[in-house]
């Protein structure tokens, strides 16, 4: 019998793995449109949450309190998704999930001015730390003028965005419904991309380009559940697995070797969210504690 911190590990590591296996799908996709793989990322993620809504809410699951929020997170969400589809086309494997790394820089920022979150030196320091880890990995691609830097970072500001809006969003909406406005929201998008042509598959791509959706679906799910069943500071660091993945995927598959500069600049933005994290769940024990003793 596992242990709750156990199992947080395990559904971390799984949701990980999930996640590294769409964005090489992705990445492997180049063959067919954007558009096209965004059909198979959200249609067969809704028919994943088919299976996980509550049966005493089949009757009217898609019935919600707050439509306009839910419209905000799917708007950023399809902005990030979309720019995230288009880095790992164009960009190595492991530097685009380097870059991904700072999504909790900007979600530090977002708060400020979104929840009226107060943000101490720490976290600013470790804001400070991961802008200059980006700068360090994307400064090849500017002195090169390669646009497609720019993707990863619009992925971390949409994402970001992303984070604050479920933040509030989880407080009336369950976890499933959120994520299935969203598989849905993803699927209505690939439809408009249908008059730049889409090619019709063989069946073993056909099966590839489901698993996009279906490792969407579980990864968001066991990350979920990780978050669950153990505290963020504990189970996060396992997500710096994916840059791990990333390197060794990406060299033997696409023969790609990362830089000592994206090297050096992944350190500072992974140190810089653990930081982050820690000043986060430091800070909710402080709060806890004064609730308590009041």
């Amino acid at each position: 019998m596992l242990s709750k911190n156990q199992l947080g590990f395990l559904y971390m590591f799984m949701s990980v793995c999930a996640f590294s296996l769409m964005d090489i799908i992705v990445k492997w996709s180049v063959d067919y449109p954007i558009g096209q793989v965004l059909f198979f990322r959200g249609f067969f993620g809704i028919l994943f949450y088919f299976f996980i809504i509550p049966r005493d809410r089949l009757h009217n699951f898609y019935q919600t309190k707050r439509p306009g929020l839910h419209a905000l997170r799917c708007l950023s969400g399809l902005i990030a998704l979309v720019a995230i589809f288009i880095a790992l086309r164009k960009l190595p494997l492991a530097t685009v999930v380097s870059i991904s790394f700072a999504a909790p820089i900007f979600t530090t920022i977002f708060s400020i001015f979104l929840l009226s979150e107060k943000v101490g030196i720490y976290r600013w320091l470790a804001v400070v730390v991961g802008f200059i880890g980006i700068l360090v990995i994307t400064e090849p691609g500017i002195s090169e003028l390669n646009i497609y830097y720019i993707f990863p970072i619009i992925f971390c500001l949409g994402l970001s965005y992303v984070a604050i809006s479920i933040r509030q969003l989880s407080t009336t909406e369950p976890v499933w419904l959120i994520s299935f406005y969203f598989s849905l929201s993803i699927t209505l998008l690939s439809f408009l991309t249908i008059p730049q042509g889409w090619v019709m598959p063989n069946l073993q791509d056909f099966i590839l380009l489901s698993f996009v959706g279906i490792f969407g679906g579980v990864a968001n799910l066991w990350l979920g559940q990780s978050y669950k069943y153990s505290e963020v500071s504990l189970v996060t660091p396992l997500k710096y697995l994916a840059l791990l993945f990333a390197i060794i995927f990406g060299y033997f598959i696409w023969g790609e070797v990362p830089t000592i500069k994206t090297l050096l600049g992944a350190s500072l933005v992974i140190i810089s969210t653990l930081i982050i994290f820690r000043r986060e769940i430091y800070n909710k024990k402080i709060i806890t504690s004064k609730t308590i003793n009041d």
